[in-house]
């Protein structure tokens, strides 16, 4: 799920909204280091987050941003997607009605859904390149004072889940799934680990 990818210049940072606010702080750090001269803030209230704040994910990312010292004249905001693949939309929709064209962008998110942003992006808007990244954070550490380990693997299978069947659907391209990734998935979704999980006839096991 995470691709490991090393930054590359581009025209602009989309910072992908979420419950993890440290995702705020590395797309700001990305931004500061001269990796792209636009940072987009995109979110509303997904499905983790409109149990837990009124404000929109991209409006508490951007002031992140403007904290750390990115200029505001350089933060665009979009803060009407509830999902990945209306990030990737509404930003697209949000840049071409200010004339701002771009060819590349750098997609920040979760280490867990940097593959899943990747192929969301790549079916969403194809006609620019894409770059992933996500804060360089191990498993181990992952957790915080807002995200248990309980509540991490409940969503990363529920993430992962979307990998399989979202090609399906048509929200994404279709990934390559290894034989022991699927039994990991596999066991963990026999082990209960499945509070996230759309509610599919196969869980996506005949992906490819």
């Amino acid at each position: 799920m995470k691709l490991d990818q090393p930054p590359e210049a581009c025209d602009c940072i989309i910072a992908m909204g979420s419950h993890d606010l440290r995702v705020a702080e590395h797309a700001a750090q990305l931004m500061l280091a001269g990796w792209a001269p636009l940072l987009v803030c995109s979110g509303g209230l997904g499905r983790l987050t409109r149990n837990m704040w009124h404000e929109a994910e991209a409006r508490k990312f951007a002031r992140i941003a403007r904290q750390m010292g990115v200029p505001f004249n350089h933060i665009m905001i979009e803060d009407q997607s509830t999902n990945t693949g209306q990030n990737i939309q509404f930003t697209q929709d949000l840049l071409q009605s200010k004339g701002c064209k771009i060819r590349s962008a750098l997609l920040v998110h979760k280490p867990y859904m940097e593959r899943r942003s990747l192929a969301t992006a790549l079916k969403v808007w194809p006609e620019i390149s894409y770059n992933v990244s996500s804060p360089p954070i191990a498993f181990s550490d992952y957790p915080n004072t807002t995200i248990s380990v309980e509540e991490l693997i409940q969503v990363m299978v529920g993430d992962f889940q979307r990998i399989l069947v979202y090609p399906q659907m048509g929200f994404q391209v279709t990934q390559e799934v290894p034989q022991d990734v699927m039994k990991a998935y596999e066991e963990l979704v026999r082990l209960g680990y499945t509070r996230s999980m759309l509610k599919v006839k196969n869980n996506g096991r005949n992906a490819s």
